[in-house]
């Protein structure tokens, strides 16, 4: 039984299908006392390999969170593919449409995360995985409440968006540090714009957030433009109030900062297909990416409410 697992009434109303499309990552995740300079041989204290990336960590945050996820994307058939498809399904997430590319490469990461939570990755995104969303399941955004994209698999971003803005299903990009070309052309195609402080300063460079934010808001269908800033607050504006937002982080002693930026994400894509209001969807992210970073591990609903509640 997932984490997320609990049991439910009869009558209870259906529980709401986030889709995740993007990236998965075999993460090997080393902690550390100090990140060591080279040349340097140092003994971990801790090893972890598990499911990484930004829509998959997204995805698994849906499933704990109370909410019904599936992941689109894709991975090789090497050592690395099936166990990670093993360990989303085992958290709950639906994997029908996670595609094994045949002589390609699953993406990997080595995590070091020293004493105080910060870390240092070394990523390589994967080889010969094939580019053309035309495989697609398009059609099952017509049971979607909401979509989550990330921009590491910019043609299959691209075609979500359009395809959710088609049908009316609400759509949020994570827009983590990237080519800018690629956040150019995926922002004006979200309905939820969410940087990250790198992600906003590759968007629009040499300006601050707010006009960073507002230039988000400039074009295309994008109604909600947010930043990001770990412990310091998130930043937001919508088209219709352009007034500069500000949604306090919650006060947490970081042991593991690794995947709280994508738990704030799919937090906030479930919220969203909750249909919370933004103002409680940002709150709510926010709770729930203090928890990942907390304690290292995603959250389940019951420990959100309770940070939500002051407890």
């Amino acid at each position: 039984m997932p984490p997320s697992a609990a049991v439910r009434r009869p009558d209870a109303p259906p529980r709401p299908l986030v889709i995740c499309l993007g990236t998965v990552v075999a993460d090997h995740t080393f902690w550390v006392e100090e990140i060591p300079q080279p040349p340097a041989k140092a003994t971990a204290r801790a090893y972890r390999l598990g499911p990484g990336g930004l829509a998959a960590n997204a995805a698994i945050a849906v499933a704990r969170l109370g909410g019904r996820a599936a992941f689109w994307g894709r991975v090789g058939d090497d050592l690395n593919g099936e166990p990670l498809a093993e360990a989303l399904a085992e958290e709950g997430v639906d994997v029908t449409a996670l595609r094994r590319v045949s002589g390609a490469r699953t993406p990997v990461s080595a995590v070091l995360v020293d004493r105080t939570g910060e870390r240092t990755t070394l990523s390589f995104r994967g080889e010969g995985l094939d580019r053309d969303p035309s495989w697609l399941p398009l059609d099952a955004l017509d049971g979607a409440s909401a979509l989550l994209c990330d921009p590491r698999w910019p043609e299959g971003a691209a075609a979500a968006l359009e395809a959710a803005r088609a049908r009316g299903v609400p759509s949020v990009l994570d827009a983590e540090k990237s080519e800018t070309r690629i956040l150019v052309d995926l922002v004006p195609r979200a309905d939820h714009a969410v940087f990250s402080t790198t992600g906003l300063q590759n968007f629009a460079r040499a300006l601050r957030p707010a006009e960073g934010l507002r230039r988000a808001l400039a074009r295309g269908h994008t109604r909600l433009a947010a930043v990001t800033r770990g412990e310091r607050s998130t930043l937001w504006m919508t088209r219709d109030d352009m007034r500069l937002r500000e949604t306090p982080s919650f006060r947490i002693e970081a042991t593991d900062t690794t995947g709280a930026g994508d738990v704030f994400h799919g937090a906030y894509a479930l919220a969203i297909a909750e249909g919370q209001d933004i103002a409680a969807a940002m709150r709510f992210a926010a709770a729930a990416g203090a928890l990942r970073a907390r304690d290292g591990r995603t959250p389940t609903r019951a420990m959100v409410e309770a940070l939500l509640a002051g407890e």
